[in-house]
This record gives structure tokens, sequence and C-alpha cells, in this order.
């Protein structure tokens, strides 16, 4: 399914784009962190970039606190921000080794950082100053915030709930029910539950509330397969993005296709034309009229394709018939 008005933006990122982030309450601005060191903001209304800011090796994500301040890490274990007004950076701090994840908890405005150093670290932003480091007994891969909760997937496919006002121990603690290593974890805008998906073609759909009735609607299903003679490939699923108003949500895969499920009703509302490489992120902007989709190769072929696909970030409007879900009457 193509859209008429999907757009690619000018000035991508010259390496892997790792995460695309749209500002809260904001349509107009958009951050992209890439492997080519640098955080860019993008005015994806004039189609250009406005700003770009370094960092000292790849940067893994990024988010904005507000429509001018954003915050980011990466491969060089640094907590940098970055007043977009007086084109300032800010040192905030750093992990012991590569940060993977760094959010924005509005309700306790917190900025959280997860790492490769087993740590997620809470930020006050005022300070700045780190106000709580917390152990999660493994390599941080993917994190999601859901209200005053944290939503933590880790190596070794475990799922960790904390409540971000006091870590000194763990609300919950899971394995995921995917067989292989968690890729991406987003919580649904309602809070009710989380979604997460694998290195191998499957999404898991979960719920926060662990009453044992509630817990038996949880599911897992498979996508991002394409059978070629006969055989399928299975791909990675990297990236979710819930459309904030629906409670449906984007995933998009290693096989260049972008999917919109309705996780409640157990259905895929559409699936968007192919794209030219592997999707890496998406974000959804503040009203979900709009999703942004990061396409870069990945290595996930074991020879790299020559030349490699082109990195770009595009902006697809969506309608109400691609993302509002269609709902089942009760019989």
């Amino acid at each position: 399914m193509k859209s008429q008005n999907e757009y690619k933006l000018k000035s991508p990122p010259d390496d892997a784009i790792s995460a695309v982030k749209f500002g809260p309450n904001n349509n107009q601005f958009l951050l992209a962190s890439s492997w080519d060191g640098f955080v860019r903001l993008y005015d994806v209304s004039a189609n250009n970039l406005r700003h770009k800011y370094a960092h000292d090796s790849a940067v893994l994500d990024c988010c904005f606190t507000d429509a001018v301040h954003s915050y980011s890490g990466g491969l060089d274990a640094t907590l940098k921000s970055f007043d977009f007004n007086a084109t300032k950076e800010t040192t905030i701090g750093a992990h012991n080794n590569a940060i993977k994840c760094v959010e924005y908890c509005t309700d306790l405005n917190a900025i959280i950082t997860g790492s490769w150093d087993h740590h997620v670290k809470v930020w006050d932003p005022r300070g700045p100053i780190c106000s709580m480091n917390c152990n999660q007994g493994e390599r941080v891969y993917t994190m999601s915030v859901c209200g005053e909760k944290l939503v933590v997937g880790t190596a070794s496919r475990r799922i960790l709930v904390w409540d971000v006002r006091n870590m000194s121990y763990t609300v919950q603690k899971r394995e995921s029910n995917l067989k292989y290593q968690t890729r991406a974890l987003r919580c649904f805008p309602n809070k009710q539950g989380f979604v997460l998906s694998s290195i191998e073609g499957r999404v898991a759909v979960e719920y926060m509330d662990t009453n044992p009735e509630i817990q038996k609607k949880k599911y897992a299903f498979k996508c991002h397969r394409i059978k070629e003679n006969g055989l399928e490939k299975v791909y990675p699923v990297n990236a979710i993005s819930f459309h904030p108003i629906y409670n449906t949500f984007a995933t998009g895969g290693s096989d260049g296709f972008v999917n919109i499920w309705d996780g409640f009703n157990k259905k895929r509302l559409c699936q968007f034309h192919q794209y030219h490489t592997s999707i890496t992120s998406l974000c959804f902007n503040h009203n979900g009229s709009v999703l942004a989709v990061a396409c870069s190769y990945f290595l996930e072929e074991e020879t790299a394709p020559d030349p490699l696909p082109e990195d770009a970030i595009y902006i697809r409007p969506v309608t109400d018939s691609e993302t509002k879900p269609k709902y089942v009457a009760s019989t």
C-alpha cells in the first residue's frame, strides 16, 4: 500500500539510522540518531535539516524532553543534551559501556538510560544529576516508559518492570515467551501492557496486570516472513511504534515491510509497500497523523550488497483506515 504523500527527508544520515523520535506535543520536529556519530534535528514540515550535533562514536538512541531539548547516547557511553534554541551542548554523565536506550518519562520529568553495562540510570534534567542507578543483571537492549513504570528488555530474554519512583526493588520479573533475542519493546499508550519483538520474526503482546485471568490474554504471532521458492525467510522485527490515540501499533522488519496491527483484536490492519532495505526505527507523531520510517541496511546478510542501500527517512501520512481498530462486535 503506497501513500501518494510519502516523501524522503533531505540530508539523511551518512550511516545506519538507529532511532527516529518525534517530540512530545509536537508534530513538526523529528530527531534521528545514527551510527555516523551525529544526532540530527529535522523540520519535517519544511523538509530540511535544522541542526546536528556530534558524539565521539555511533549514537544508538535519542529523545526529546520538549520541543527544543534533546538527549542522546551511544557507543561513547556518554549521555549528552542539546538545547536547539541556544545551540548549546551539555555532557550530562556516563555509563561504563555503550548507552543503548534513552527515554523520557513525562510523568516524572526524568531521563532514563539503559546500557550494555547492565545498568539503568535515572537522571534529573534540572541538575543535571543521576538520581538512581539500578543493576538489571544483563545488557539492556530495549526499554519503554509506561506512565511511572519502566519496562526493560535485556539479554537472555529477560523482561523487568520497575516503578521509576522507587527502583530499590523490581516490580515484576518475566522471561520473554519469544524463543530468541529481544529486539524491541514498546508499551501501550493506555498502559495496560506492552509489545515486544524478536530477531526471529515474532511479536508478543503482554499485559501488565498479573491477574491469571488477564495473563490468559497474552499471545504471540509470526510476522515479517517472506516465502520464496517454497522456503520461508524469517527476518528480525527491529522496530515498534504505537499510535498515540488508537492503541494500534506499527512493526518494521528487516524484510523492508511496515505492518500495522490491532493488538487487542489480533488483526493486521494493513501492510505498506516494501521499502528498499531494512526498517530500523519507526515513530508516530504526537497526534498519530504521520509515521516516520527509518531505513538502513543492518548487516543482516552474510554477504553485504554492493553498493550498500542508501540510508533514508520517510515521512508517511497515515489514515484512520490504516490505523484505527475495526472493532469486533461482541456476541
